[in-house]
C-alpha cells in the first residue's frame, strides 16, 4: 500500500477524530472512563489551529493516520525546547496498523522539523507502548529519561530525543 503524509485538509476533519479515538483505545491508552482526554484527542479543530495536523493517506485518498507536530513554545509542545520539535496524537487507524503508516508519519515529522532548523525531536510514549517504542528505537529515537513525565497518577511517559543529522 502506498502511503502519503499530506497537510491536513477539512474534510479529513471527521476522519481524524474517530481514527484517533479508535487508535487510543485499541492500544489501551483510552478506556471509557477517560472522558476529558477522549475530548482533548477529537478536538480536531484546536488541533490545526495551535498545531500542524498532517494526515497519512493511500492513493485512494482514504485518511489512514495523523499526527500533530509542534515546534517549542507552541500550544502543543510538551517537552521542546528551544530549537526543538515534537510530535503528540500519532494515531494509524487499526485497521492500516502495521502497513508503514506509523513509520511515514514520523519520517514527516522528522523531515519537517530539519526544514525547520531544528537540532532535535523529543517525543512521548505510554510505558506500555511496546510496538511505538519499536518503531521508534527502529528509526533513531534514544530514551531519554530525564524527559519522562507523569500527567496523572498511574500514567507514565517515556522521553525520546531523536538528534537531527545536521545538527
Amino acid at each position: 500500500m502506498a502511503v502519503t503524509v499530506r497537510a491536513y485538509e477539512p474534510a479529513d476533519h471527521d476522519a481524524v477524530a474517530r481514527l484517533t479515538i479508535d487508535a487510543y483505545r485499541v492500544d489501551g491508552q483510552l478506556g471509557e472512563e477517560t472522558g476529558a482526554y477522549a475530548h482533548h484527542l477529537s478536538d480536531v479543530a484546536a488541533r490545526v489551529r495551535d498545531g500542524e495536523l498532517l494526515v497519512a493517506v493511500d492513493d485512494t485518498g482514504q485518511v489512514l493516520g495523523a499526527v500533530t507536530f509542534a515546534l517549542a513554545g507552541t500550544p502543543y509542545a510538551q517537552l521542546a525546547q528551544d530549537g526543538e520539535a515534537e510530535f503528540r496524537m500519532l494515531a494509524v487507524d487499526p485497521a492500516a496498523q502495521g502497513q508503514g503508516v506509523g513509520e511515514a508519519l514520523t519520517k514527516a515529522c522528522l523531515a519537517r522539523a530539519a526544514a525547520a532548523g531544528c537540532a532535535a525531536v523529543v517525543i512521548c510514549t505510554r510505558d506500555f507502548a511496546k510496538a511505538a517504542q519499536r518503531l521508534y528505537d527502529r528509526l533513531g529515537f534514544r530514551r531519554e529519561p530525564a524527559l519522562d513525565w507523569s500527567p496523572e497518577p498511574g500514567v507514565l511517559l517515556l522521553g525520546l530525543r531523536y538528534q537531527l543529522a545536521a545538527h
